[in-house]
């Protein structure tokens, strides 16, 4: 799909407008993670404002989409975009990480039905992915041979870099390099930062698109902010149906905000007042 200029500019206003509301929300709360929300703010704006199957009117409407966000503590991203949407109102998200607030430090499910899945813990997400992806497939099996239509919905798991020092999501990796379920999309941010410093420095990751190849998946690397080469990644994705496919997309932590860009120090870290009316300004 060749993106045209105004839908481009669209996309591009969106995302302007989520990263904006990831700033004014940190600031209120006084604490949050603000490099990776913005960096995957793009990746958050062409799922949820073009290539998603969803339904804004019904949003537990059965054959949705679904996105598990597997590194919970960039759900300033995910909250701001929900609102952009229309799935909850703008003027909630100044409640982030308050006491009694519906959009908590990390996503609770039960808090937000929106939210697929609880996160906090790193390294669960993919796992929980598989999951659903596999129990989809039987669903799916069970329908048919009742003779009705199957969904053909995707399940795209959200992930970081930094969370695949863990080892539970290779065991999930390996798992779906077996039994293969082609609608799983996982998208790595690989903004090659964590809360210490550089991934590899703390633990390599390299060579990181052989080693998902070596577990069986299709892997495309992107531009994480290229919103032509997001599309075409995804399309790609679901042209395959004998393997799960994992897109690597390059991002920029802190993306939009010079000051806070590429810096492991703002993984963790929120804006002050003056600090996020700066940002606000250059984004």
């Amino acid at each position: 799909m060749i993106l045209t200029d105004d839908k481009l500019k669209y996309l591009e206003e969106k995302a302007k407008n989520i990263r904006r509301a990831i700033i004014e929300m940190l600031v209120e709360a006084r604490s949050g993670h603000t490099a990776g929300a913005l960096g995957m703010a793009d990746i958050f704006t062409a799922l949820y404002f073009g290539i998603l199957n969803q339904d804004v009117k019904k949003p537990d409407w059965e054959g949705r989409d679904r996105v598990i966000l597997s590194n919970g503590h960039i759900c300033p991203v995910l909250y701001a975009t929900l609102a952009e949407v229309g799935y909850i109102e703008k003027k909630e998200l100044s409640t982030l990480r308050k006491y009694g607030s519906r959009l908590q430090g990390h996503p609770h499910r039960e808090f937000l039905p929106l939210v697929e899945t609880s996160s906090g813990p790193l390294g669960e997400g993919l796992g929980q992915a598989v999951g659903m992806a596999l129990a989809d497939r039987l669903d799916a099996s069970q329908t048919r041979l009742a003779g009705g239509q199957a969904s053909h919905r995707f399940f795209y798991c959200l992930m970081s870099d930094g969370e695949l020092e863990e080892g539970s999501t290779w065991e999930a990796a390996m798992l779906a390099g077996k039994e293969k379920p082609h609608n799983l999309i996982a998208i790595v941010d690989r903004n090659n930062i964590q809360i210490d410093g550089n991934t590899e420095t703390v633990m390599p990751l390299e060579p990181l698109a052989d080693k998902w190849k070596a577990f069986g998946w299709q892997v495309i690397e992107i531009d994480g902010h290229s919103f032509q080469e997001i599309y075409d990644a995804i399309g790609m994705a679901k042209s395959v149906f004998n393997r799960p496919s994992v897109i690597i997309a390059h991002t920029t932590p802190g993306k939009g905000v010079p000051e806070f860009e590429n810096k492991f120090e703002w993984h963790g870290k929120p804006p002050t007042k003056e600090e996020g009316d700066k940002a606000i300004k250059e984004i």
